[in-house]
């Protein structure tokens, strides 16, 4: 009997055993071919034991979903903008709160150890990221508080940065980009630790250019590249592998960006206060439940729930007990943050987010994930097939309508260049690089008026001439002769008829400088991605890779 007990017991081991080695080897064994999978003889490398995308530092997570964008109510001018439509929005991730002036100056730090502004070579670099000021000032107002402390004074550290224009915050996006993953490639023992500090003009970390040429990062400087934890193994014929990481490792992030209007329309309305199952209850006008501005919580009831201008002369109410303790912006997180977990979605400042405005939303030709503004590049490659690196000499300059020098692209990047036959021959998904104005604002999608409808302009006829033609605004011309003098041109020109280009971006939520009717999330306002003024700021955002859900769990209605 106790053998038979015996035997059925080391049957039972042996089984599990198998049954084990079996679970751990299929993860480490390609379904395709049968070959090992990260075998330290070589072959193919992947990081089998991947979960999810981890949360990126200072954001939260956003799971997407259907909801109807545009305005749902309040739409007293009838202006045609924005109008009701259903959208579907993939999983993202996005900032808690505005970026900060304290976030921006950690940026500009970097930028000044990196690039420093007494080298007549980068002085331009520096001025060309540093955020307007001077946005503050008003003919008939005293500001210079503003204009001389609230960037830099730890007073307003925690507040949200202004004076920053469409194309600054979208270098911003694109450096703290790089910085997350230099962070995360010292933390997964790929990169010296501290590498961060040793950066220089002619050598420091990229994530395009680690993922597509890696021994060019920091300049080539293997003691930083190879000077992390994890040490390069050998494979049968000797040659070094797991050397640097990859897109199949793992560890790079996404790139940080700007939100989407679709994104950060849905981000803001958090819908899911009013979610029962597969419907929503109602609609919402505000980011916050309700249909007012005023907390009805017992504890802080008649508290305002954001900064607005209450009325004329009105910004933040009366001394000793203010409306919204605020007169201009306030500390990010003063107030409660929406069902996502995002502060400030009204109120405070307004935001840029990454479209190129126009009035209508092309919901015939897309309704997954909807945004205007694609312009698709590539890397430039040199002729002896390798990508081309940006080098200290290789710096371009653009000079943008408003006078402001701004670098191109920075040491260390890769050059881009328009896409162009190679990559949309026979597709029928795109066929150009530049798709801001696509089925709309373009010639064949554009109305001359005053020629009843006419399309076609009269063959040597100048644009100027044609008056009805939609989004013909001015052209102003600034160019740098050889003395390095700017020489500002203004458009005079009386046949304009818009001031809607390519070049103009949403910026939506309302501002501590508005009224209670741009608090809606789905109101919208556009401006120059060259100017900033005093109320607008932004936020960044990230997309998800894998599951839909976080943790693959589900939430459920009360």
């Amino acid at each position: 009997m106790k053998k038979v007990l015996l035997s059925r017991v080391l049957l039972a081991v042996a089984i599990s055993l198998t049954l084990v080695g079996c679970k751990k080897g299929d993860s480490n064994t390609s379904r395709a071919t049968g070959w090992d999978i990260n075998s330290k003889d070589g072959g193919f490398q992947y990081n089998t034991k991947f979960k999810e995308q981890e949360t990126p530092p200072g954001m939260t997570f956003v799971e997407g979903g259907t909801f109807t964008k545009g305005k749902v109510q309040d739409d007293v001018m009838h202006d045609w903008n924005n109008t009701p439509n259903q959208q579907h929005v993939q999983s993202f991730y996005m900032d808690e709160t505005e970026v900060t002036n304290k976030m921006y100056l950690e940026y500009l730090d970097w930028i000044k150890r990196t690039y420093p502004p007494s080298e007549e070579d980068f002085r331009l670099i520096y001025n060309g990221v540093i955020p307007d000021t001077l946005v503050w000032r008003n003919r008939l107002g005293y500001n210079e508080v503003m204009t001389e402390n609230y960037l830099r004074h730890p007073g307003y550290g925690e507040y949200p940065v202004v004076g920053v224009s469409w194309i600054q915050a979208v270098e911003f996006a694109n450096w703290r980009t790089d910085r997350v993953n230099e962070m995360y490639l010292q933390k997964g023992g790929y990169l010296k630790q501290g590498s961060q500090l040793e950066a220089t003009s002619d050598a420091n970390f990229n994530t395009a250019t680690y993922i597509n040429s890696p021994t060019e990062t920091f300049g080539g400087n293997e003691e930083i590249i190879k000077g992390g934890k994890v040490k390069p193994t050998v494979d049968a014929e000797g040659n070094e592998t797991n050397v640097f990481a990859r897109r199949e490792t793992g560890i790079i992030s996404p790139n940080y960006r700007l939100p989407t209007e679709t994104e950060w329309e849905y981000a803001a309305l958090g819908l899911s206060e009013i979610r029962s199952y597969n419907v929503y209850r109602g609609r919402k006008k505000y980011p916050w439940d309700g249909q007012y501005t005023r907390s009805g919580k017992r504890k802080v009831r008649g508290d305002q729930l954001a900064n607005f201008k209450q009325g004329k002369g009105d910004y933040g109410g009366i001394a000793g007990w203010s409306d919204d303790g605020a007169d201009i912006t306030n500390r990010v997180k003063s107030y409660e943050p929406n069902s996502f977990g995002l502060y400030d979605m009204a109120g405070n400042v307004a935001e840029w987010v990454a479209d190129v405005y126009r009035p209508i939303v092309d919901d015939e030709f897309n309704d997954f994930n909807y945004y205007r503004g694609n312009v698709y590049t590539k890397n430039a490659i040199n002729d002896d097939g390798t990508v081309k690196i940006v080098t200290t000499d290789d710096i371009v300059y653009d000079t943008l309508p408003n006078g402001k020098v701004i670098a191109r692209d920075l040491p260390g990047e890769i050059a881009t260049v328009p896409v162009d036959e190679n990559e949309t021959y026979l597709r029928t998904n795109f066929s150009t690089s530049d798709n801001r104005n696509f089925r709309d604002g373009d010639k064949r999608s554009s109305r001359h008026f005053a020629d009843a409808f006419d399309d076609e302009v009269e063959e040597g006829a100048e644009e100027e001439s044609v008056t009805g033609k939609m989004y013909n605004s001015p052209k102003h011309n600034v160019e740098m002769d050889s003395m390095g003098n700017l020489i500002r041109e203004w458009d005079k020109s009386g046949k304009r008829t818009s001031l809607i280009n390519d070049e103009v971006r949403v910026f939506k939520g309302g501002s501590w400088k508005d009224r209670e009717y741009w608090l809606d999330p789905a109101q919208r306002r556009y401006y120059s991605q060259n100017r900033a003024t005093d109320y607008i700021g932004f936020r960044c955002a990230m997309s998800r890779v894998g599951s839909k859900s976080k943790g693959g769990n589900k939430k459920k209605s009360d």
